[in-house]
């Protein structure tokens, strides 16, 4: 675009800002309550709404909760949820097998909230850290993430997941093909109408610290995620693995983390035009939830601005924490 080659005061650019309706009818970029995902912690039990010490207002939640908050989603016009897993510690395994298990708590859950809320979207994450002894998204032996045998579990839970309900399936664990795999199993199926929103710009990142408490999984966690989440320092990495996922069977993207990756959401999106989305993730979460909290930060003004940028980056819409508030934000 060339600039105009107007000077002051034939352009005077301040006439465009004078009031909200003008503010209004010009702006180009807008945030709606349709491009909001929810995320929710789920946890064993019944009448439980447990704090999460490191994200105020963020809760574990047992299922009969998770109902009361499935049915808040769609009175605010929230469109989708993303339902996460806070699995006991005797549960967890070397070899995961409880991430397929037909009857595990998140497709418990998930089945219950299908069948109290039938047209709410739910994305499950098809990664094996919340169920892995080693706090790892991958199998993990001889000190290392071995990924071959790791898309093969992988793929068997996001089968379970699709047959227990799930619309949209989140692959976060960042093995190469595993797109592919889960893309040809569900397809052998006959699941042709399930989604897959791929993780495919993941970077290993410290924004993640809060999520780790949530799931009570950062005490397990051995090492680090580098040899399979990206390198911050990368973009064009993250070009390369979004065409893979594309041609693998990826129906949308998701960069994770959010802000700090604003420039990566707009190379993506200029690139492939997929739907794209970015998670604005527990640590960016709280570190506005904290602001807020102290009286830096206008509660409605700071969640809003925050996540109008996403917009404004390409991005079709946010996973974020704050779904409900900014919901109710545009609703005043």
């Amino acid at each position: 675009m060339q600039p105009h080659n107007v000077s002051f005061p034939v352009s005077r650019l301040r006439r465009l800002r004078q009031n909200a309706q003008i503010r209004s009818l010009i702006s180009e970029n807008t945030l709606q309550i349709s491009d909001l995902i929810w995320p929710l912690f789920v946890c064993k039990g019944n009448n439980i709404k447990e704090k999460i010490s490191t994200m105020e207002g963020v809760f574990r939640l047992s299922i009969d909760n998770l109902i009361i908050e499935a049915k808040e989603a769609i009175s605010l016009g929230i469109n989708c949820i993303a339902l996460f897993p806070s699995i006991e510690q005797s549960l967890k395994s070397f070899d995961c097998e409880e991430a397929y298990n037909p009857n595990n708590l998140i497709n418990t859950a998930t089945k219950a909230v299908k069948d109290a809320c039938p047209d709410l979207l739910i994305m499950l994450d098809v990664a094996l850290d919340p169920y892995n002894i080693t706090g790892h998204d991958g199998l993990f032996k001889d000190n290392e993430i071995i990924n071959d045998e790791t898309v093969k579990v992988l793929t068997l839970q996001a089968l379970i997941q699709a047959e227990s309900g799930a619309d949209i399936l989140g692959p976060s664990d960042m093995m190469d093909g595993r797109i592919k795999s889960i893309r040809s199993a569900l397809e052998s199926e006959g699941y042709h109408n399930k989604m897959i929103m791929s993780y495919s710009a993941k970077y290993a990142s410290t924004l993640y610290a809060p999520f780790r408490d949530a799931l009570s999984g950062k005490p397990n966690l051995k090492g680090d995620k580098k040899t399979y989440q990206m390198d911050p320092a990368n973009t064009d990495e993250a070009l390369r693995n979004v065409a893979r996922d594309i041609q693998e069977g990826a129906d949308m993207v998701i960069i994770k983390p959010g802000a700090p990756y604003l420039d990566v959401c707009y190379r993506i999106k200029e690139n492939f035009g997929i739907p794209t989305f970015a998670y604005q993730v527990s640590g960016e979460y709280s570190m506005i939830m904290t602001s807020i909290q102290n009286g830096w930060l206008g509660h409605d003004e700071a969640i809003l601005e925050s996540l109008l940028c996403f917009k404004r980056a390409g991005c079709d819409g946010v996973l974020t924490y704050f779904a409900p508030m900014a919901a109710k934000a545009l609703l005043k």
